[in-house]
């Protein structure tokens, strides 16, 4: 399994969940694809939830949708901050009606929630934001991850091996 030649982008702004961000962020390295993580603009390093930094390599109005394959969205209380970045929800939907996989877990729904991208979708997420998924016109599931097309999500931390093994196998298509 090789992702060479794919560049993935990873959404990072304060408070997000650590393992969420670089979990999926390493695993995709490791199967060799370009990732680059993606801050809103406020800063060039964000705090995650239990203190540890991450330095971004990019803001999201320095970049499109047609500079990548696929995007991640960390949970945690991130993607709260995210959404409200008209920047970044037009990158996360400008990726999904480009057919490019768009991948959320956990509090990640967010951001493909007010993007509008999950009405008509079979989608899940941490359980407590499930209503705000069901209210965005979405069908939840919950199961560890759900693939419709080229959005994928889950639900947790411990998904994360089942998310990650999803992003990489629709990328090698």
């Amino acid at each position: 399994m090789s992702l060479e030649g794919k560049r993935i982008a990873v959404l990072a702004e304060d408070y997000y969940e650590e393992l969420e961000l670089w979990y999926p962020l390493l695993r995709l390295r490791g199967a060799g694809a370009e990732v680059v993580l993606v801050g809103t603009g406020s800063a060039d390093t964000y705090t995650g939830k239990h203190g540890y930094p991450v330095t971004v390599d990019v803001a999201a109005d320095e970049v499109q949708a047609s500079d990548f394959d696929a995007i991640v969205v960390p949970g945690g209380y991130a993607p709260d901050r995210l959404r409200r970045y008209p920047v970044v929800t037009s990158l996360v939907r400008e990726m999904f009606e480009q057919g490019k996989v768009v991948a959320s877990v956990c509090h990640g729904a967010w951001v493909p929630i007010s993007a509008g991208i999950v009405r008509g979708r079979k989608a899940t997420c941490f359980s407590g934001i499930k209503d705000d998924l069901i209210n965005a016109g979405a069908s939840y599931v919950d199961q560890e991850v759900v693939q419709d097309g080229n959005l994928i999500t889950s639900r947790v931390v411990d998904d994360l091996p089942a998310f990650c093994q999803a992003i990489i196998s629709a990328l090698e298509d």
